[in-house]
């Protein structure tokens, strides 16, 4: 992405035309100092082409949001990226926009099997959503080629689509893995990285998958690295791929969006199934994303919902992609008002209008409490988080608490709630905590173009 687009705002048409005399200067008057020309607004001033705000406008995009005012600028000089954002700020248009003007400014005939920017993220339904973000944006950018690569599903099809050569490909790290040994994909000439949702990818455990993914890359590129949280694990991977990286910070870590309603039911674990059904028979929950700890669980839960008469689905890592598509697509469209998911899963789930958030299990990572109450409240709208607390999770509920700075007010009287004292409650045990990286991050080379890239594509 270079500093000098041919395409930027004041190239597009959407700015004042440079140049142009003064009429007084020009009929011997004395010259008035001209008038600065408005600062262009929206996406128009963020030197976008006309392509892409032609297919935002379509798509109702009006105002960025501000982890795309602080970055696509950046972006669009080719700076390197650390976005700490949560899910629902708008990270996938920051950094799909920049990329698709600079993969048409740069195009040069693809080799077989080339991809020139690549996008690595945790789950199934992420792959399949940013590679839709990407086609929906890039519309007019019809001389591009998109592929989204994912296990679950057979190969034959992504390694047709990626034999001609890519400019964008979305991929998980195992079916990618998969390919790369099959020599069905080359990634010497990758000239953007982009490695979203870092913090679940090390949940997973990817974490080998992706740094074997980046060691087949060449350092001669741009990389973008997004994470919800910022553990020490994440710390150590900036260092190795990022340089001199921007840092957009969208929502501290510890802060939870202002329009949510948050409350607390202490509960028996035993009792928590009866407690949902409880509380879903008001109607005023509407669509309600459920949080479990477990896969089992979360199939558990469906069950018993199931059976007291309610509509839900179950979404996770042991479904069939079909079954994991179908049940999304049956939230977003309001025939099932309940999708219970995992963390991992969940992180495919791009929705808007959530009206509630349950955690069902409360998560013993702090950060991931904040994570979660962010799928409801979106857009400007409000929201409700009701968290289960049972006698062995009081002390998570005090790690969230001392994390965001707030007490999340209980509620005092419903059918379920439990019988042991508050100061008689087991604290669970805490996993070790992660070590933390040595001494300050070591400054690599100077900030790098992509002109090897380049010449490597072009020779």
């Amino acid at each position: 992405m270079t500093s000098n687009r041919s395409h930027g705002a004041g190239h597009s048409g959407h700015g004042a035309p440079h140049g142009e005399r003064n009429p007084k200067a020009a009929s011997g008057a004395p010259a008035a100092q001209p008038a600065a020309a408005p600062a262009e607004s929206g996406f128009a001033g963020l030197g976008l082409s006309d392509r892409l705000l032609r297919a935002l406008a379509e798509c109702g995009y009006r105002t960025p949001t501000p982890i795309q005012t602080q970055a696509i600028p950046q972006l669009v000089d080719g700076r390197d990226l650390l976005g700490i954002a949560q899910t629902g700020t708008g990270k996938t248009a920051a950094f799909a926009l920049p990329t698709l003007d600079f993969l048409a400014d740069e195009r040069a005939p693809l080799r077989p099997r080339e991809v020139r920017c690549l996008v690595l993220v945790p789950t199934r339904e992420l792959a399949s959503q940013v590679h839709d973000s990407f086609r929906d944006y890039g519309k007019y950018h019809t001389e591009l080629r998109f592929a989204v690569v994912f296990g679950g599903v057979g190969i034959g099809a992504q390694q047709k689509a990626l034999s001609r050569g890519v400019d964008v490909l979305v991929a998980t790290p195992g079916r990618l893995l998969d390919l790369m040994s099959q020599r069905s994909v080359e990634l010497r000439d990758v000239e953007v990285f982009v490695l979203d949702e870092a913090d679940r990818m090390l949940d997973m455990g990817f974490i080998r998958d992706v740094r074997k993914i980046i060691d087949c890359l060449p350092k001669d590129r741009q990389s973008l690295l997004f994470s919800a949280t910022m553990p020490p694990e994440v710390v150590k991977l900036t260092q190795t791929i990022l340089v001199d990286p921007l840092r957009v910070e969208v929502t501290p870590p510890a802060k939870t969006a202002d329009k949510i309603d948050q409350c607390v039911y202490l509960v028996e674990k035993a009792e928590k199934r009866e407690l949902l059904a409880k509380l879903l028979e008001d109607g005023k929950m509407f669509r309600t994303l459920v949080f479990t700890r477990t896969k089992h669980g979360a199939d558990r839960v469906v069950r018993s919902l199931k059976a007291a008469g309610f509509a839900a689905a179950a979404i996770h890592g042991n479904k069939a992609q079909g079954a994991r598509e179908r049940a999304l697509a049956a939230f977003k469209d309001g025939q099932v008002p309940v999708l219970v998911a995992t963390d991992i899963a969940a992180r495919g789930i791009d929705v808007d209008d959530i009206s509630h958030v349950v955690n069902f299990d409360l998560p013993n990572v702090p950060e991931t409490y904040v994570h979660r109450i962010g799928r409801t409240a979106r857009a400007g709208r409000e929201g409700v988080a009701f968290s289960f607390c049972d006698a062995e999770e009081r002390e998570y509920l005090r790690d969230i608490e001392k994390l965001i700075r707030r007490s999340i007010p209980i509620v005092p009287e419903h059918p379920f709630r439990s019988r042991v004292p508050v100061s008689a409650a087991k604290a669970p045990a805490k996993p070790p905590a992660a070590e933390r990286p040595a001494g300050p991050p070591k400054r690599n080379t100077p900030r790098r173009g992509r002109g090897r890239a380049r010449a490597r594509r072009g020779s």
